[in-house]
């Protein structure tokens, strides 16, 4: 049994010690997603099994909060409405579940500019094998809509990674490895944000005061 828990700890360890070598990918990502919700973007989360788990934590950590008690931050977990996704399986197969959503939530402002639509949008994805079809459907409909795409994957990123705009790969030699990996990165991520928030609330409250004076 202590052997099983010591492979366990060890296996976690190893994943999160090399992170360190994805800490400009992670601030990346970051940025992006924090672009994405200034400009009124939402994040639309998806992922199966234990990945669905975790991207339901991700977006309750954004409608929510992760620390600090900051204003609600735009999130929908695509694997959360049970009604929806086996409506969709029952109808359109399996391969749609997340699709479907991401057509129906996706939102579009109009680029005065350059006289068509946008979309601010995020489909923030996770998965293990980088190899699962409702994800990568989902992905394929979020490129051609113009969705900014990211991963959270494993092994060599499977499929997936061709089709997202930014991604994390693990290499690990087991999914709990790789989830445990891909935990670290999202509360990583929620850090930043939050941070960025309470930034932006003291800018806003300096501001504020300012005007009174």
């Amino acid at each position: 049994m202590n052997t099983l828990i010591k492979q366990r700890l060890d296996d976690a360890a190893q994943v999160i010690e090399a992170l360190h070598e994805a800490t400009d990918d992670i601030a990346m990502i970051t940025s992006v997603i924090i672009d994405r919700i200034s400009t009124g973007g939402t994040i639309m989360a998806a992922g199966n099994g234990g990945s669905a788990a975790q991207a339901m934590h991700f977006c309750e950590e954004l409608t929510g909060r992760f620390r600090d008690t900051r204003p609600a931050l735009p999130a929908i977990c695509l694997c959360s409405d049970a009604a929806a996704m086996t409506c969709i399986a029952n109808d359109f197969g399996w391969e749609n579940v997340f699709m479907r959503q991401v057509e129906a939530h996706a939102s579009f402002t109009i680029d005065d500019e350059e006289e068509n639509a946008i979309c601010n949008d995020v489909l923030f994805v996770l998965s293990t094998s980088g190899n699962s079809e409702n994800v990568n459907v989902a992905l394929k409909c979020a490129n051609e809509l113009g969705i900014v795409t990211i991963g959270l994957l494993g092994n060599d990123g499977g499929g997936s990674a061709d089709l997202c705009d930014h991604c994390i790969v693990i290499d690990a030699p087991d999914s709990a490895a790789i989830q445990d990996g891909h935990q670290v990165v999202i509360h990583a991520i929620c850090e930043i944000i939050e941070a960025w928030v309470a930034e932006e609330m003291a800018e806003e409250s300096e501001e504020e005061a300012s005007e009174q004076e």
